[in-house]
């Protein structure tokens, strides 16, 4: 007997329109070949970069964090959801993305003031901001960085607000068993911490590499 065909829309045709009907403005396409040049995670598809706009317009962030600038394109989309005077503390260790960062948001016309692009790793800059003070928290860049600091970033967020990590899964290694590299050791940790956190709802969208999401309730 021969397996069931997938259902229209479903599979690469279906991430295909989801990625064109989240349409790009052209400073996004900009920041996005930008970003494709540098070393690291690659920039958020649209699909992902146009749900992480609707999270923020859901909570009505004022406040953001993202862990991993990717050379600003996450954040053109985060500030397209965010309040109009809200403001995006972008954290990065590789000063390549910070600099690919600052360029797509001039060339989007951002107000200097709603921007903040703060050089530094997760472990060095989480214990400067301050603790549930963030309507919202993104995770894009490399797992490794930030494995290890669940705790500390899930203490920046404020009741109702949200954490968002990207990437989880690429290359479907998550779901393997016998995979043991350390990227997909660091998102088992992750992905079990916030299952098991009883103050947080947490669901996998299966979007671009992979978003999973996390509302905090208490």
């Amino acid at each position: 007997m021969s397996a069931h065909p997938p259902p229209p829309g479903s599979g690469s045709e279906g991430a295909a329109y989801a990625d064109r009907y989240a349409a790009e403005t052209p400073e996004m396409t900009a920041a996005r070949d930008r970003a494709a040049r540098l070393p690291g995670p690659p920039p958020v598809e649209p699909a992902v970069g146009a749900v992480l706009a609707v999270l923020a317009a859901g909570v009505e962030a004022r406040s953001v964090v993202s862990i991993g600038s990717g050379g600003g394109l996450a954040g053109l989309w985060l500030l397209r959801g965010m309040r109009p005077d809200g403001v995006l503390t972008a954290l990065d260790g590789d000063p390549e993305q910070l600099r690919a960062a600052r360029a797509a948001f001039a060339g989007a016309g951002v107000p200097s003031g709603r921007t903040r692009l703060i050089f530094g790793t997760p472990a060095e800059v989480l214990p400067r901001l301050s603790p549930g003070a963030y309507d919202m928290v993104v995770c894009a860049g490399p797992p490794r960085e930030y494995a290890a600091q669940l705790t500390g970033l899930l203490d920046l967020v404020r009741v109702g607000g949200t954490l968002t990590c990207h990437g989880l899964l690429a290359d479907g290694r998550i779901a393997d068993r016998t995979a043991r590299d350390p990227q997909t050791v660091a998102w088992r940790e992750i992905a079990r911490g916030i299952r098991e956190d009883e103050a947080l709802t947490s669901a996998v969208l299966p979007i671009g590499e992979g978003l999973l999401v996390a509302t905090k309730r208490s």
